[in-house]
């Protein structure tokens, strides 16, 4: 078995030998080419670098800088200033950061801001286009803007509507923020009548959030909705 490994041997050495000469034929064929495409890789990464480094980080820094402006006036409940600035380039509102600045993490969050000042300022439909385009990646903060989606359809007079966004809310099964959620959905439900719905979400909230705030009183609408469900 020995010798007939090594019988091959010269076989298999004039087998690489021929690959390389191949190789080094195609190189020098097409080393133009080869050069040419190379020079495109390197400068498309350079151009990649430059564009973050000179541009993008330069902008987000520019818009959280004045979204921290915007954010002082929405915690005084300026919600009008908030949304649409003050007039001057510090404050150019959650609006103009999202028009001005967009692809940054700043105008991503601009958006439920802008979504939750429309809320406040009655204006339910344009609160829904902004907070429909937020996308977090903070699950809790998702969450919070889908169920103010929402509050914003139930006031709209679009109950049904509103009642799929607070179970959609809930469903991150987080013992802070589902409850919150299923009981609105709960209310919701027996403003339309239907109770035995309004049942299955209050019981839920007192099976599996028993030590949540909206479990202290669950039994008082549990009683109601039973009543009502007959």
């Amino acid at each position: 078995m020995a010798s007939k490994k090594s019988n091959n041997t010269p076989d298999n050495l004039q087998n690489v030998e021929n690959v390389l000469t191949r190789s080094e034929i195609f190189i020098e064929k097409y080393q133009k080419q080869i050069i040419y495409a190379v020079g495109v890789v390197v400068l498309i990464v350079l151009a990649v670098l430059a564009l973050r480094n000179w541009y993008l980080v330069p902008r987000e820094h520019q818009a959280n800088a004045k979204l921290v402006v915007c954010q002082n006036y929405f915690a005084v409940d300026s919600f009008q200033v908030a949304l649409n600035g003050d007039g001057t380039d510090q404050c150019i509102g959650f609006k103009g950061i999202i028009d001005e600045y967009s692809w940054t993490k700043a105008a991503k969050l601009a958006n439920v801001y802008a979504g939750i000042c429309y809320y406040h300022l009655g204006d339910y439909k344009n609160a829904i286009h902004y907070l429909k385009k937020f996308d977090a990646d903070d699950i809790n903060e998702s969450h919070a803007a889908i169920g103010l989606i929402g509050d914003c359809y139930v006031n709209l007079g679009q109950t049904e509507e509103g009642i799929k966004y607070f179970l959609k809310a809930a469903d991150t099964k987080n013992d802070l923020v589902s409850p919150i959620y299923l009981k609105k959905a709960g209310v919701a439900y027996e403003s339309l009548g239907k109770y035995k719905d309004a049942l299955a979400v209050y019981t839920k909230i007192k099976d599996q959030y028993a030590q949540s705030q909206e479990a202290s009183d669950i039994d008082r609408y549990i009683g109601r909705a039973t009543v009502l469900a007959k």
